[in-house]
């Protein structure tokens, strides 16, 4: 499902969506546990559609914040992302 598709639901069809996406990757995983699966790569494919479910979500959270407390998330994010960039930087 492509992220525009996503967009174009509203938030209980995206909740719903997420929903029965979690669920099939949870049988997925415990099938490819037990037996051989005929598509592995649709533990990724469905992975990657969480991800871009969640995105979303978020997406519209932060859309819905007045401007002030948005502001000081997205400052609070760049700091911790700057931190962990240079520890990186400092442990190679």
């Amino acid at each position: 499902m492509k992220a525009s598709e996503l967009r174009e639901m509203n938030d209980e069809q995206l909740q719903a969506t997420l929903n029965e996406t979690v669920e099939t990757l949870f049988r997925l995983r415990i099938r490819a546990r037990t037996e051989r699966l005929d598509a592995p790569s649709e533990l990724k494919r469905l992975r990657r559609l969480i991800a871009r479910i969640k995105t979303i979500q978020r997406q519209r959270e932060l859309e819905a914040m007045d401007p002030q407390q948005r502001a000081l998330i997205q400052d609070r994010n760049r700091r911790r992302r700057r931190r962990k960039r240079l520890r990186a930087a400092k442990a190679k």
